[in-house]
């Protein structure tokens, strides 16, 4: 194995010592359970991407103020919006922002990986703080002024680094701290992402109402407040990373016998990870989970909406387009509720089905998803054509759980191929297949719906056709996940440049075996305090969520 020492890890760049890798490596009595609140603080903030939606309406009419689009500029170009102090924005213009987000995401994550294992979770995850929070501070500035580009600046270009650095940041470590419950550790962070909608939107919208005035939307005001409250919550969360000493393995754990030979003996460097095949099949199994996921949650109101219309009130037979007005608005808010149940189905999905994997093992797992997706969703079609929305919502819930859990369950089926050195930043590489994703997925269902539009068919004929081409998606899927092999030991690093590589990166080798007196405690005052301070806003957006699904099953 040639080695990569000099290529792989440089020296730390300057930097205070309190920031320093070395110097947040855990010490004995440190409890390891304090390592998952500290990810789903930071999780928590950067999942209000999927969010920012709620932002979009009102900023369409800041200054039009509530009126008629009186400011409304429909011919102007995309240039001139960027700079007009003089036309209300166009929506179109708006949801830019969160493209230039996700793109940037896994741009920056695929950028910054290696960066993060050598300078370690603490510095990526405030300099995640830094960008996120001061992309919504910048964006409020853009507001305050009427700058669009102010707001893709901010909320886009320097959001999204914020988002790639604050994703990939907790995945070694948790890996690392839990190898015995990789699935769950994984699926406990990066279930914060999911849930980070699910609290900042409510939340978004409660300040709008409390800022908005006959002069003002209440938006600036709005970002400005999140903003600094996401800035403080991630710093917190930055600041509790500890990693472990090198060698460190909880107390009386021994690794146990590879599931099917699919757990890595050895650790594949970054520099080569890209160069084997398995690392393309896990994109294109991440590709596409994802984007029929993704394509789904881009049309999942309308959908609900098109495909069964009047017979969400008890009108069956009666389709959208001949409702009157308050039948479309009972309509719309039984949707909506809709979007909440998958939503929330995403987020459990996440942790459930990553701390299944560690059971029955990460390629099961995923052959699961992929098996029973393709059968729910050619099955959607039947669901609808029976008229059942009980049956129907059932599905989709399933498969949005699935959705979830295909992000949460990568990074451990990563650490399975490739070793745990550098998973952190193979994961953030790997993150590109979700960038492609998110254009794909909503650019063919759209595309999709829009010909049978075109061919002047309705109701479940709009949607009949997506579901099966999904389905396929998820058929070769299954096939790639199907063809991953253990990598060949050529590809695994010496036990030697493994600890040339530890010691580079400032890790403290683990004094004893087993525990050395780290990474126990269980239940304690700070574990339940630090719990507390992430789990008493998830229960807030549950309530919430719940509130509006209350809607749909009513």
């Amino acid at each position: 194995m040639t080695t990569h020492i000099a290529e792989g890890i440089g020296s730390p760049a300057a930097a205070p010592t309190w920031l320093s890798r070395e110097n947040i490596v855990a010490k004995p009595g440190f409890n390891r359970w304090l390592v998952p609140p500290a990810a789903l603080a930071i999780h928590l903030c950067i999942g209000m991407s999927y969010g920012l939606s709620v932002f979009w309406l009102p900023l369409s009419r800041s200054l039009s103020i509530g009126q008629p689009a009186t400011k409304a500029c429909p011919d102007m170009s995309v240039f001139t919006a960027l700079f007009t102090t003089t036309c209300d924005w166009r929506i179109s213009d708006l949801v830019i922002v969160f493209s230039i987000g996700i793109v940037m995401l896994g741009i920056s994550a695929a950028l910054f990986g290696g960066w993060l294992e050598r300078a370690g979770p603490r510095k990526a995850g405030i300099a995640a703080a830094l960008c996120w929070g001061g992309g919504f501070l910048i964006g409020a500035f853009g507001v305050y002024i009427h700058q669009l580009w102010l707001i893709w600046l901010g909320m886009g270009l320097i959001g999204g680094i914020g988002l790639g650095l604050g994703y990939i940041s907790p995945v070694s470590t948790l890996i690392k701290w839990f190898p015995d419950r990789r699935g769950m550790a994984t699926g406990m962070a990066i279930m914060g992402f999911g849930g980070g909608a699910m609290i900042g939107s409510p939340l978004a919208d409660l300040l709008i109402n409390t800022f908005k005035s006959p002069t003002g939307v209440g938006v600036w005001e709005t970002l400005a407040v999140m903003g600094l409250g996401y800035l403080v919550f991630m710093l917190g969360g930055a600041f509790g990373y500890r990693v472990p000493p090198a060698g460190w393995t909880p107390e009386g754990w021994t690794a146990p016998a590879a599931k099917g030979g699919m757990i890595a003996s050895g650790h594949v460097h970054l520099n080569d990870a890209h160069k084997t095949v398995q690392f393309w099949l896990l994109w294109l199994v991440l590709c596409l989970n994802v984007s029929a996921g993704i394509g789904v949650l881009a049309l999942a109101s309308p959908m609900l909406q098109e495909i069964f219309g009047g017979g969400l009130i008890d009108q069956p037979g009666v389709g959208l387009g001949q409702l009157d007005a308050a039948g479309k608005t009972q309509v719309a808010a039984i949707a909506a509720g809709f979007v909440g149940l998958l939503s929330l189905f995403n987020i459990l999905g996440r942790f459930f089905w990553a701390s299944m994997s560690d059971k029955i093992g990460r390629k099961v797992t995923y052959a699961i998803f992929f098996g029973l997706g393709v059968l729910l969703y050619a099955g959607a079609p039947w669901a609808a054509g029976l008229g059942s929305t009980v049956l129907f919502v059932v599905f989709f819930c399933a498969i949005l759980s699935m959705y979830g859990g295909g992000f949460a369950t990568i990074p451990a089926y990563l650490a399975d191929v490739f070793g745990t050195q550098f998973v952190g930043a193979i994961h953030g590489r790997l993150l590109t297949a979700w960038s492609t994703a998110g254009i794909v997925g909503p650019v063919v269902v759209t595309a999709i719906r829009q010909q049978q539009v075109d061919a002047g068919l309705q109701g479940l004929e709009l949607y009949s056709r997506t579901m099966y081409v999904l389905a396929a998606f998820l058929a070769v899927g299954f096939v790639c996940n199907l063809l991953v092999r253990p990598v060949a030991r050529h590809w695994f690093m010496s036990d030697a440049d493994v600890a040339a590589l530890q010691t580079k990166g400032g890790a403290v080798p683990a004094r004893a075996p087993g525990s050395a007196g780290i990474g126990g405690g269980g239940i304690t005052i700070t574990a339940v305090a630090a719990w507390a301070v992430v789990g008493i806003p998830i229960a807030w957006g549950i309530y919430k969520t719940l509130s509006k699904a209350a809607i749909l099953l009513h």
